[in-house]
């Protein structure tokens, strides 16, 4: 279903409610540059750094596409687990998982909450981004703690850049990109005020620092486009 949620008035700040995730893999895909191909970088990956019954999460799993994908793709036995604090989001996940016959394991619960068991990797797309800064280094400590030694974390991340006029610049090519994707000025409008203080954005040093500090021994970014960043980390 097309995304269409911010072409009516705001009345309300952000959340993954039923409306979006109905519209949201659509929503995701007009308005994260690069999104499919970061999404195969991903899961290609997690198969590659992955040896047979290893335990995969991957933190705010939306509709569970990158877990199908990384199911459809590895010959291994893997251990899948989406956890999502959408029940709406999980239902959809659940679905598609059923359709394309895959064993993935949703999860209803707050990942800041949720005891993990040891895995050998965690994958946040698009996730740390919405947990506030004082939580944000603290959640990243407890995954370096759950990971089993040579584990892996990959995340994907809005960012901002240090230099404000560049920033500005990368921000306003970010909307042209959305108005070719079809969003109108309206729209990237109000969904950019409906985000306001429940996205907040780190810079690429802030995230690998974060990271590194927490106790990763390498980090690196392993993709970028303009104000989007996807990080790997092994402990």
């Amino acid at each position: 279903m097309k995304d269409e949620i911010f072409k009516k008035p705001i009345s309300k700040q952000f959340e993954f409610d039923e409306e979006v995730a109905t519209v949201f893999d659509d929503m995701i895909g007009r308005s994260v540059p690069f999104y499919k191909e970061n999404l195969a970088l991903v899961r290609d990956l997690v198969i590659k750094n992955l040896q047979e019954d290893a335990t995969i999460y991957d933190l705010g799993c939306s509709t569970g596409t990158l877990l199908i994908e990384i199911a459809k793709k590895s010959d291994k036995n893997l251990y899948l687990k989406g956890i999502d604090n959408s029940a709406a989001m999980l239902q959809r996940a659940k679905n598609k998982a059923k359709a394309f016959g895959v064993d993935i394991e949703f999860i209803y619960a707050d990942i800041l909450e949720y005891d993990f068991s040891l895995a050998n990797c965690f994958i946040a797309n698009y996730t740390l981004q919405f947990i506030r800064p004082l939580k944000r280094e603290k959640f990243v400590k407890k995954i370096y703690e759950k990971l089993e030694d040579e584990g892996v974390f990959i995340f994907s991340e809005k960012i901002i850049t240090e230099d404000k006029r560049l920033n500005k610049q990368l921000i306003d090519i970010y909307y042209d990109f959305k108005r070719e994707q079809g969003y109108s000025d309206y729209e990237i409008a109000q969904k950019r005020e409906a985000l306001e203080n429940v996205l907040i954005p780190y810079t690429l040093k802030e995230n690998e620092e974060m990271l590194l500090q927490t106790g990763f021994r390498f980090v690196e970014p392993i993709f970028r486009w303009a104000n989007f960043a996807t990080f790997f980390a092994r402990k």
